[in-house]
C-alpha cells in the first residue's frame, strides 16, 4: 500500500495559553499511544513473570519444607482457623506422607462451615471434626440422637463421607471466668451465672450464632445478659485476665485454661453435648488411597486428653510452631519419622511475598481490563455512566469479608474467591478516575481533534486517553495499593500471602509473627506506590506532568 493508505501518526496537542489547541512536534521518545501500550505491556509482563514464578514454585507454597513428591495418591488435609485444628490437621499429614500420599496441608481455611463445605465440594479430602459439632451445626436436620457414633456414622455416609474415630480426646465447649472472680461472686454452675445479669460477656464469633451456642445455652439457662460481646476466641483469653470481660467461652482442651487460672463453670443442665474428635474424609477419595487409610487407622484413641492439652501448650504458651508439635508427636506416639519441618524467616518471607504478588497482580490486570472499558464508556454515555459508576460504588459497599464468604459457594476457597473479591474493590478507583480524567478534558481540545479530522478511535488513543493518562494511572494506582492491604483477607480461605502470617500470630497472641506479616505488607505497599510513579513518568506527557511556574 502507498502512503495515502497509512494511518496519520499520532498528533500531541497542548492547549496555549488562550485554552486553544497547538500542534507540538512529535518527540523522539514516540507519540502517547505508544507510550500506553508499552506501560500496558510492561505492566502485563510483570504480573505474568510473577505468576510464572509463583507456578514454578507452587509445590512449596501449600506447606513449609514439603517432602519429595511420591507416587501415592494425593490427599489435601484441611484444618480449622485455630491452634488446635492446625496440630490435629499436621498430625494427619504427617500419618498420610509417612503411608506414601502426597500430603498437603490446606492450615486455618475458616471455620466450621468453610470447611463443611470444601469437604464436600471435593477441594479438600479430610479435616478433624467433632461430633457435637456435626450433630448440632452440620447436620442438624438429621436429628440424631446423642452421642450415638453409629447414627452418625451412617449419615455422613448418606453424603458420601467417611469417619475415621475416636481419635481419644474430647473437646468440649464449657464458659470459663477467673478463679478469683467467680471465687468472689459464688459462682460455680452455668445456672449461677442468671443471678448476675451485670456480667460482661465475651464470646467466640462462631459460638454467638451456632446452633449449639449461645442462642440455644441463653434459653436453657434463662440468661438474661445483654451486653455479650464477640471477639475472636484466642483474644478472649487476653481480655479476659484484663478484666475487659468476665465469662468467655472455652474449648476444654485449652492450655489457657491453666495459665490463666480459670474457672470451668458446671454445666449442670446438660446443655452441651460430646465433642469427641473425629477425622471426616470423602469415600470417593478413600477408594483410591485404601493403603492410607489404613494407616489414618493408627490414629483411633492415639491423642488421649493430656495429649492434646499438651500439645496446645506447647504452641501457644511456649511458641512451638505447629508443624514440629506434630512431628514430635507422631515420632513419640506413632513411631514415625517427621517429614516437615517450620521454614526459616527468609523462606516463609519469599513464600508469603510470592503469594501476595500473586494475588494483587492477577486481580490488578483483571479490574484494570474491565473498568478502562467501563470508565470510558461511562464517559460517552451519560446515563450509562450513571448506572456504572452507581453499580461500582456499591459494590464497594459491601464488607470485605462478607464478599469473600460469598464468594465460596461460587469459586470454592484458595485463590479464586480471593482474587474475585479483590478484583471487586479494585474497579471503583479505576472506573472513576477514567470516567473522571475524559470528561475533565476541555471541550476546545477535543474540537481541535475534530477539526483535524480524527476517527473516534484515533481521537481516544491520541488524544483523550493521554490527557486523561494522569487521572486513570491515580486509579491505577489507589486501587493497587489498596489491593496490597486487602490481600490480607484471603487467608481466611487458604489463599497464603502476608495474611496468613498475620492470623498465625493473631491465633497464637505473637507479635513478632503479626509484624512478620504487617511490615512486609507495608514495605510492598510502598513498593508498588514508587513502581507506579516510575510508569507515571512513562505514560504521562510531560508536559501534563510539569507544574506551571509561578
Amino acid at each position: 500500500m502507498g502512503d495515502a493508505g497509512r494511518a496519520a501518526p499520532p498528533i500531541p496537542l497542548t492547549p496555549s495559553a488562550g485554552g486553544a489547541a497547538t500542534q507540538r512536534p512529535r518527540s523522539r521518545g514516540g507519540g502517547q499511544r505508544e507510550r500506553i501500550a508499552v506501560a500496558i505491556a510492561i505492566a502485563i509482563a510483570g504480573v505474568a513473570a510473577i505468576a510464572l514464578t509463583t507456578a514454578a514454585t507452587a509445590a512449596a507454597a501449600p506447606a513449609p519444607a514439603p517432602a519429595a513428591a511420591a507416587p501415592g495418591p494425593t490427599m489435601r488435609v484441611g484444618s480449622k482457623q485455630f491452634t488446635e485444628g492446625v496440630i490435629l490437621g499436621e498430625i494427619v499429614t504427617e500419618v498420610g506422607l509417612a503411608a506414601g500420599a502426597r500430603a498437603e496441608h490446606r492450615a486455618q481455611l475458616g471455620g466450621t462451615r468453610i470447611l463443611w463445605t470444601a469437604l464436600v465440594g471435593g477441594e479438600i479430602d479430610a479435616y478433624v471434626e467433632y461430633t457435637g459439632t456435626i450433630a448440632l451445626e452440620i447436620l442438624p436436620d438429621a436429628h440424631l440422637p446423642r452421642g450415638d457414633l453409629a447414627a452418625l456414622r451412617a449419615a455422613l455416609h448418606a453424603r458420601g463421607l467417611g469417619v475415621i474415630g475416636p481419635l481419644g480426646f474430647q473437646n468440649t465447649y464449657a464458659l470459663g471466668m477467673r478463679e478469683d472472680r467467680a471465687a468472689a461472686l459464688g459462682i460455680r454452675t452455668i445456672s449461677d451465672l442468671a443471678g448476675h445479669p451485670d456480667l460482661v460477656l465475651g464470646l467466640s464469633s462462631e459460638f454467638l450464632d451456632r446452633e449449639d451456642g449461645w442462642p440455644g445455652l441463653a434459653a436453657r439457662y434463662a440468661l438474661p445478659h445483654g451486653d455479650v460481646r464477640g471477639l475472636v476466641h484466642d483474644l478472649a483469653y487476653r481480655a479476659l485476665d484484663a478484666g475487659q470481660i468476665d465469662v468467655t467461652d472455652l474449648y476444654t482442651t485449652d492450655a489457657e485454661i491453666a495459665r490463666y487460672h480459670l474457672r470451668v463453670l458446671d454445666d449442670d443442665r446438660g446443655y452441651f453435648p460430646d465433642y469427641d474428635a473425629i477425622l471426616v474424609y470423602r469415600e470417593a477419595w478413600a477408594a483410591g488411597a485404601p493403603a492410607v487409610v489404613a494407616a489414618l487407622q493408627r490414629l483411633v484413641g492415639a491423642i488421649s486428653p493430656a495429649d492434646m492439652i499438651a500439645m496446645n501448650a506447647a504452641a501457644r504458651l511456649d511458641g512451638v510452631p505447629e508443624i514440629e508439635v506434630a512431628g514430635g508427636f507422631v515420632r513419640d506416639h506413632l513411631g514415625l519419622t517427621a517429614r516437615r519441618h517450620s521454614p526459616g524467616l527468609a523462606a516463609r518471607l519469599w513464600a508469603r511475598t510470592r503469594e501476595h504478588l500473586w494475588l494483587v497482580g492477577l486481580s490488578l490486570v483483571l479490574a484494570i481490563a474491565a473498568a478502562l472499558p467501563l470508565g470510558i464508556a461511562a464517559a460517552r454515555h451519560r446515563v450509562l455512566g450513571q448506572v456504572v459508576l452507581a453499580a461500582v460504588g456499591v459494590l464497594q459497599t459491601v464488607p470485605s469479608l462478607a464478599l469473600l464468604v460469598l464468594m465460596i459457594p461460587l469459586l470454592g476457597i484458595g485463590g479464586a474467591p480471593a482474587v474475585a473479591a479483590m478484583f471487586a474493590y479494585s474497579l471503583l478507583p479505576i472506573v472513576r478516575t477514567t470516567h473522571a480524567g475524559l470528561t475533565g478534558i476541555a471541550p476546545g481540545l477535543l474540537e481541535s481533534a475534530d477539526v483535524l479530522g480524527l476517527s473516534r478511535r484515533a481521537r481516544l488513543w491520541r488524544v483523550e486517553l493521554p490527557l486523561a493518562s494522569p487521572a486513570i494511572l491515580a486509579g491505577i494506582k489507589t486501587a493497587a495499593v489498596l489491593s496490597v492491604g486487602t490481600a490480607t483477607i484471603g487467608a481466611l480461605v487458604g489463599a497464603g500471602g502476608y495474611g496468613q502470617t498475620i492470623l498465625t500470630g493473631i491465633r497464637l497472641d505473637d507479635t513478632r509473627l503479626i509484624m512478620e506479616g504487617a511490615l512486609p505488607a507495608a514495605a510492598l505497599a510502598i513498593a508498588v506506590q514508587a513502581l507506579f510513579e516510575g510508569i507515571e513518568r512513562l505514560v504521562v506527557p510531560r508536559g501534563l506532568r510539569l507544574r506551571p511556574e509561578a
